[in-house]
Parts: C-alpha cells; structure tokens; sequence
C-alpha cells in the first residue's frame, strides 16, 4: 500500500483503488469539501503524473474519458482549486509522492488497463439528495426529479415560469460551465421536445452563475444528474444503454473453482506477456524489471 498525507488531503493506493480524501486545511476548495471522500479503481485511470515545484509539488490524476459523471458534466472546466484529482505536495513529501506515482504505474502496466474512452460510468457521482443555492437560483435534485426555484435576483422573465420541476426522464443532456471574465457561467438542463437557445439569464431551465464561491458546487448537482443519464458512448441494447459499469467480469460473478490458481496463473501469463513486449522493444529494459517484480511480489 502507497499513502501520501498533506494538508490538502490524503491518497491512498491498495493496489486496485485510489481512495482520495480531502484536507481540512483552509485553502482545501468547497466543492472538494462538499465532495467528500473519492474511490478511483484502476480501471478508470488513464495516467498520473507528479510535477515538481520550487515551492510546492503536485500530484495529478488523469482519468479516462467518460468514466467519471463529474468530468462529463463539466467537460473537464473545473477550476484547479476544485479539482478533486490534484494533491498540493509539500516539498519534505516528494519522495512519497513519487513513490505512489510509481506503484500506482506498476499497477497500471501489470494490468493492462486501457487508456480509451468508457462506454460506461466507472465511478458513481455525488450522493443524492443534494440542493445548492448559488447565482439566481437553487438547483436540488433527489435521484428522479430536479427542482429549481428562484431568488430576488432572477429577471422576470424566468420567474414568470414559476418554480421548475424536471423529471430525469425528460432530460437529454447537462452541462455546468464557470464564469469567466466578463461572462457568467451556468448549470444548464436540455429537456426533451422543450429545446431552448435562450441565453441562461432567460432559460428557465438553467441557473446562471456570477463566479461567486459556491458556483463550483451547482457541478455536483450537475453530476449527480449525468450519472443517472445513459452514458452518452454506451452502446444501445434491448435493455437500453446501462448507466454505469459492472465492475464484475462475468467469470468473477460466476465465481472460479479454484480463485489462487487461476490467479497464479494470470499471474504467469502475465510475465510472459511481460517478456515478449520487452522482447518486442515496447517495453525498456527499467520498465521490464520493475513490471516483472511487481509481478513476482503478487505470486
């Protein structure tokens, strides 16, 4: 196991998850406090990467596309400060933080773990019910059904509408997008057979954002909301698209006869695998030994 402890937060790697949890620290962003407690498997990851700094370093994880509902529903425009895949390093700690950059690697080479899109959600969102109140409106939602309600501050136009209540059945599409400069940002429904280009001051199916502190937290409603969607690259079937994936292989669910031999024969496969990328100039000859021993303290 690989555990790294800052201010900022805590990352720890068992081998097959990444569990991130949140500083209590005053710098730590509200959204990433709000969040809570992540689990990344493996199988979500598509890198990580530690950057050194005269001042302070910085773990970060780089997640595959359209595994996570979060990034999904904020296209990946989530300020660094609420990023909940960064991890502020203090300079004693780098050699812990590469430490874990290195195992977490190794795991991810013994693996094989694909680098391509999902088709399929591999973490599961924010908890519900959820409600934010931030720019003209608060956002709730409790699994099945978004509310939002008004401020003094929303124009007329959108009061007008009264309070909305938008069934998830009836919503295509989410997107939350941050103020920048002199342009608010939104948290923004597409309901079906109700399509709107109005801009999100007037949409009665948005709430606008000013860039104040809360503003980051309408993306978790943003992804709560986006995990319970179907999976925009799942593929359509008789049961329709799933909306998340079975973390379970089929032989898993079945259960094995004999799990520590099969495991042990992965295991061998694995290191001639290992051997003929080595062989096949894939893999240096670094990346070869650390991979193999990796491989051997599994066995």
């Amino acid at each position: 196991m690989a555990e790294i402890i800052q201010r900022d937060g805590t990352w720890t790697f068992d081998g097959e998850t990444l569990r991130l949890v949140p500083g209590h620290d005053k710098n730590v962003s509200l959204l990433r406090k709000t969040l809570g407690e992540l689990t990344v498997p493996l199988a979500a990851l598509a890198g990580i990467a530690f950057e050194h700094g005269k001042k302070s370093g910085r773990l970060r994880l780089r997640l595959r596309d359209g595994s996570d509902p979060l990034l999904q529903a904020t296209g990946g425009k989530l300020p660094d400060a609420s990023d909940p895949y960064r991890l502020t390093v203090e300079p004693d700690r780098y050699g812990v933080a590469e430490y874990l950059v290195d195992e977490v690697r190794n795991a991810h080479l013994i693996e094989q773990v694909p680098t391509a899109p999902c088709d399929a959600y591999l973490l599961t969102g924010p908890s519900v019910p959820l409600s934010v109140s931030a720019g003209d409106g608060t956002a709730s939602f409790d699994g099945e059904t978004v509310r939002l309600e008004w401020n003094w501050k929303t124009e007329e136009a959108k009061t007008a509408a009264g309070t909305r209540s938008l069934a998830l059945a009836d919503i295509t599409a989410v997107e939350w997008h941050p103020a920048v400069g002199l342009e608010n940002g939104h948290l923004r429904f597409t309901v079906r057979n109700a399509p709107t280009k109005a801009p999100p001051k007037y949409d009665p199916n948005a709430v606008e954002l000013w860039g104040f502190k809360k503003d980051p937290l309408m993306a978790l409603v943003a992804a709560a909301v986006q995990a319970r969607l179907p999976h925009p690259a799942a593929p359509a079937g008789p049961a329709g698209p799933k909306a998340f994936a079975d973390p379970a292989p089929d032989g898993a669910r079945a259960g094995a006869a004999s799990p520590a031999a099969d495991d042990h024969d992965a295991l061998l496969r694995r290191l001639r695998e290992l051997g003929e990328l080595h062989q096949a100039g894939i893999l240096t000859d670094e990346e070869f030994t650390t991979a193999k021993q990796a491989v051997l303290r599994r066995m």
